[in-house]
């Protein structure tokens, strides 16, 4: 043990200067990271630890997904094909209409049991299909609910993504939490409202003709939708309930300028969509085209002649912001089914600052007093253990940064935790060193057999805490994960550090002191 291969040395080295130079972006602060950026080539080293939420401030938001939403427009549009079937093969019912998670039928003739069975049974895949007397129910399985649920979920976390991304926010976290809700984490925001605002809107724009036929006191039937004005509640319009178009033909929404310089907002149609509203707006020149978003008007213009391009425009009583958001949401695509904030909190950034400047404290506390105690029990031998404390947290932030870990307040708790176990193989070591020269073996018997011996206690110590570790990160939930990660990290470079650097230097020491007593 006391002799040490040439590459071991310069493979460790290497690893202890990589630490250092990944780990200083940490120290220089902003200005120096500019000067670093400026004159020093962009290979080296550069990026740094994310503060997490409770570090820096910012917004936390737990929302809710209304997946019966979604339930009852499948169920919806089950109804409307049941009932386009039905009347194609003429079958007569009495009544047709929709039931929680499917539709019933209610036959008129109880011999068509089985024939309206088998066409609602091939109406779409996932439903189980009961005749009970005159009633015959399509119902969707229990699978098919699970498997839409998570399908609703994923596309919800997916366009919060692109809406958050949108807006520039910095290292977010968003992910499942339970089984319908996304927590979203938003570090270093400084207008939660418009975050919220965004979040809270489902953003589905549809495009319908206006029912030339309904009157004045029109109301919603089964072919008429009367729609309020976004601007203006009590002012409606009558609609044609099937859309003509939807925002999933919506390649690109940008903002813009009307003619008359007012905000608006450009958007452009893909290969289908384009060829839609040009044989639209040709056969429907001179009406009245309503622009929808979640389910009121935001334009109603005149189709004054053919739009062939596939581009478009959305003009109203929009201010800038207004039409950006607008133009972000649509681009980010609408959400599967509506969200709700069910809980919000909210982290200033001077309450941040405190836990960070309350966190150097605890961790210079923590070092200091395990570097004097290092030296006041092992004299020379603690020295070293000492430096390779220092070599121990430059490893730490270095793998944090590679990594691009976001470091949150048990995070430090974490690091802190480890600065008091780096020096824990030391001890063990060096126990075992002194126990050696008591027993009246030479110094380099000593050495030798202090790493030797003590080695399957330092590892079987260091592997019962790593898996303590794996299972908190694999069952724990934000918090917990950050003190999982750093603690993980930190068992890993103490394990490198005590054994690898501290044998480094006592090895070194020793080939060139030659001693007949240990300073230990």
């Amino acid at each position: 043990m006391v002799q040490i291969p040439r590459w071991k040395v310069i493979a460790s080295l290497v690893v202890i200067a990589f630490g250092f130079l990944y780990s200083a972006p940490n120290v220089i602060g902003a200005s120096g990271q500019a000067w670093v950026e400026e004159h020093l080539p962009g290979w080296m080293p550069h990026k740094t630890v994310n503060l997490g939420l409770d570090l820096q401030g910012g917004s936390h938001l737990l929302l809710s997904v209304d997946v019966d939403v979604v339930l009852k427009e499948r169920a919806g549009t089950l109804e409307d094909s049941a009932r386009k079937e039905l009347r194609g093969e003429r079958l007569g019912y009495k009544r047709i209409g929709v039931i929680p998670n499917g539709v019933r039928v209610t036959l008129r003739d109880l011999e068509d049991g089985d024939a309206v069975r088998k066409i609602l049974s091939n109406l779409e895949d996932g439903l189980d299909v009961t005749v009970d007397g005159d009633k015959v129910e399509a119902v969707f399985t229990e699978e098919y609910l699970e498997q839409t649920k998570d399908q609703v979920i994923g596309q919800s976390i997916e366009i919060v993504r692109r809406r958050i991304d949108e807006t520039g926010t910095n290292e977010p976290v968003i992910q499942r939490q339970g089984e319908d809700r996304i927590l979203v984490q938003l570090p270093g925001v400084d207008d939660p409202a418009r975050v919220k605002d965004l979040l809270g809107k489902t953003a589905k724009m549809t495009f319908h003709l206006v029912d030339q036929d309904a009157g004045i006191d029109a109301r919603n039937t089964g072919s008429t939708w009367v729609v309020p004005y976004v601007d203006e509640p009590m002012r409606t319009l009558a609609l044609k309930r099937k859309e003509e178009l939807s925002g999933d033909a919506l390649t690109n929404a940008q903002y813009a300028q009307d003619q008359t310089g007012q905000s608006a907002v450009s958007f452009r149609f893909n290969n289908t969509g384009t060829k839609k509203f040009c044989d639209l707006s040709r056969e429907n020149v001179g009406r009245l085209f309503a622009i929808v978003l979640d389910k009121e008007i935001i334009s109603a213009p005149v189709i004054r002649e053919p739009i062939c391009g596939g581009n478009g425009q959305i003009s109203g009583n929009f201010s800038i912001k207004e039409a950006n958001d607008l133009a972000l949401l649509l681009r980010a695509g609408a959400l599967p089914a509506p969200l709700t904030i069910i809980e919000e909190r909210t982290v200033g950034p001077s309450l941040g600052a405190d836990s960070v400047a309350a966190g150097k404290v605890a961790s210079m506390i923590g070092l200091v007093a395990v570097l004097v105690f290092m030296a006041v029990m092992y004299g020379l031998f603690g020295a070293f253990a000492s430096i390779a404390l220092f070599v121990n947290v430059a490893l730490i932030f270095a793998l944090l940064s590679g990594l691009q870990a976001t470091l949150t307040l048990p995070g430090i708790a974490g690091i802190v935790l480890t600065i008091g176990m780096a020096v824990d193989a030391n001890v063990l070591i060096f126990e075992r060193i002194r126990e050696e020269i008591r027993n009246g073996r030479s110094a380099i018997a000593s050495i030798d057999a202090g790493y030797s011996r003590a080695m399957s206690t330092i590892i079987d110590s260091n592997l019962t805490t790593l898996i303590a570790a794996i299972i908190l990160f694999s069952f724990g939930t934000g918090p917990i994960k950050g003190f999982a990660v750093t603690l993980a990290i930190g068992i890993v470079t103490s394990f490198f550090s005590a054994i690898v650097v501290t044998r480094l230097m006592v090895v070194g020491w020793l080939h060139n002191k030659k001693p007949t007593t240990l300073p230990v």
